[in-house]
């Protein structure tokens, strides 16, 4: 796991951490943990496989489709890319 270090975090904005890791019986470094994955981390972030799904959905796909294509397709690997 990666261990970011974090310089000239402002005096208010530490302390703000510090009490809200002691409001909810952390420590400081757990709340730090949690506000960076809420931050990055967002409800409203696009997930490829929910965007595809819901695709799917509006256009009618059913399994039936999926079992059609999954017989015609190529099941050839894939030939690894040449640099020369």
């Amino acid at each position: 796991m990666a261990i970011p270090t974090i310089s000239n975090v402002p005096e208010d904005v530490h302390r703000a951490l510090r009490t809200q890791a002691e409001q909810h019986g952390r420590i400081t470094e757990v709340k730090v943990r949690e506000t960076l994955a809420a931050a990055v981390k967002s409800e409203n972030r696009v997930r490829v496989g929910d965007a595809l799904a819901a695709i799917g959905r509006k256009i009618g796909l059913k399994d039936e489709d999926f079992a059609i294509l999954e017989s015609v397709r190529d099941r050839t690997p894939a030939e690894p890319p040449r640099f020369e």
